[in-house]
């Protein structure tokens, strides 16, 4: 058993056995998130560790879709990092998006839920050597994705519709990873959900102040 396996256990609460590798996941999302709400930049810095970890997780849960997520978010935090010095430089602030991008993105996300889940529904069959068994709840789960995947550009880019997106994404997580059996971690995303509203309404006072 190695440190990165689940079965690693670093303490049990109530019954539920918390691997180390849910912990550090679990913790470091939860300082990158409220950083974000703070519109703080190392958001970024903290995020990197986040992804590393739960891309470990989620392989093991056989959430196929949320893994592979995580290599979008790595790259989108380097990105959101490198651009969020070029806004404070720049002195831009916090912008909202226009309506015609929000009907976009609302096509571009059934899109691609519907693409990526029919995917990994059968990412078993297409790829038995490296996913021995089938994705769970593979359309939950790319809705999730692909939300994520928006949420998270919307973010590097400062747009504030990225809360709206995050609380949709908290409320799914939590249903999600409670079926999975990922109390810890869908604990975590009901403080995500307080933290994501909360973001929303900082954000929205500080596009007043700008």
């Amino acid at each position: 058993m190695t440190f990165f396996d689940i079965k690693h256990i670093a303490f049990e609460i109530l019954n539920y056995r918390i691997s180390y590798v849910e912990l550090i996941g679990t913790v470091f999302g939860l300082i990158s998130v409220y950083l974000a709400t703070r519109a703080n930049i190392l958001t970024w810095g903290t995020g990197i560790v986040n992804v590393a970890f739960l891309f470990i997780l989620f392989y093991q849960v056989q959430l196929y879709a949320d893994m592979f997520l995580q290599v979008y978010f790595f790259v989108v935090t380097l990105f959101g990092w490198y651009n969020w010095k070029n806004l404070k430089a720049h002195k831009q602030g916090i912008t909202t998006l226009k309506l015609n991008h929000k009907i976009w993105l609302v096509f571009m996300i059934l899109a691609g839920t519907l693409i990526v889940g029919f995917s990994l529904s059968k990412i078993h069959l297409y790829l038995p050597h490296y996913f021995k068994l089938a994705a769970t709840y593979p359309y939950v789960d790319s809705f999730v994705m692909v939300l994520s995947i928006v949420a998270t550009t919307l973010l590097a880019k400062k747009k504030l519709e990225t809360w709206y997106v995050w609380i949709l994404v908290d409320v799914l997580c939590v249903f999600l990873f409670f079926q999975k059996g990922i109390v810890f971690l869908g604990l975590e995303y009901v403080l995500f959900l307080c933290l994501a509203t909360y973001g929303l309404l900082n954000w929205k006072k500080q596009i007043q102040h700008d």
